[in-house]
C-alpha cells in the first residue's frame, strides 16, 4: 500500500493519519516463506518535523506461521509492531548507507507501507522458535517427531571416545 507524502511536505504540512490494510500475505526472508495467518490494519501516522523531515509511527498485529527450531512443527508468532521512524528526506544516497539508515520504503513522495512493515518485522524475528519450552526434536536418523513417540532406532548421538568420562558420572553421582 502506497501513501503520497505531498500533504505532509507541502506548505500546509497537514499531518496524515490512515488506517491501511496490510497487502502482505507472505513474508519470504532468505529463511524461507512464512504465512500469515492473521493481520489487523495498520494505523499509520505521518507528521512533519522540520524542513524536509518527518515521522512516521505506526501499529499493527499480526500472526505468522514459523516451524518449531527442533521439530518442525508450526507455531503461530504473534508480532505486536508498534514503531516511530524520522525520515529526512534531504539526506543523500551515500549519506543513508553511511549512516545505516534503512529507508528503502520512501520512494520519492511515496511511502510503501508494505516494504516499512516488512523491515520491521525482520526486526523482530525471533532467534529461536520452540514450540514448547521442553520440545525433544526428531530423530536424526528416521526423523520421527520425538514429541509425539520413541522411535526404534538406535542412540548412536554417544561417542564412543566419551565413555570414561560416562562411567565416572554413574559412579560418582554426587559430582
Amino acid at each position: 500500500m502506497l501513501i503520497n507524502l505531498s500533504d505532509v511536505l507541502s506548505e500546509q504540512h497537514r499531518t496524515i493519519e490512515k488506517d491501511v490494510p496490510l497487502e502482505l500475505e507472505v513474508f519470504k526472508s532468505r529463511l524461507g516463506a512464512f504465512p500469515i495467518l492473521s493481520k489487523e490494519n495498520v494505523h499509520i501516522v505521518v507528521k512533519h518535523v522540520k524542513e524536509r523531515e518527518i515521522t512516521i509511527s505506526g501499529n499493527t498485529k499480526l500472526v505468522i506461521a514459523i516451524p518449531c527450531d527442533r521439530c518442525l512443527e508450526e507455531v503461530k508468532k504473534e508480532f505486536d509492531l508498534d514503531f516511530v521512524k524520522t525520515v529526512d528526506l534531504n539526506q543523500s544516497d551515500a549519506d543513508l548507507v553511511e549512516g545505516l539508515d534503512e529507508s528503502n520504503y520512501i520512494d520519492g513522495y511515496n511511502l510503501d507501507v508494505d516494504k516499512l512493515l516488512y523491515n520491521e518485522i525482520l526486526i523482530g524475528w525471533p532467534m529461536k522458535i520452540l514450540c514448547r519450552e521442553d520440545c525433544k526434536g526428531i530423530c536424526n536418523v528416521c526423523g520421527q517427531n520425538l514429541n509425539k513417540g520413541t522411535c526404534s532406532c538406535e542412540d548412536t548421538g554417544l561417542d564412543p571416545r566419551m565413555s570414561v568420562i560416562r562411567d565416572v558420572f554413574k559412579n560418582f553421582k554426587e559430582v
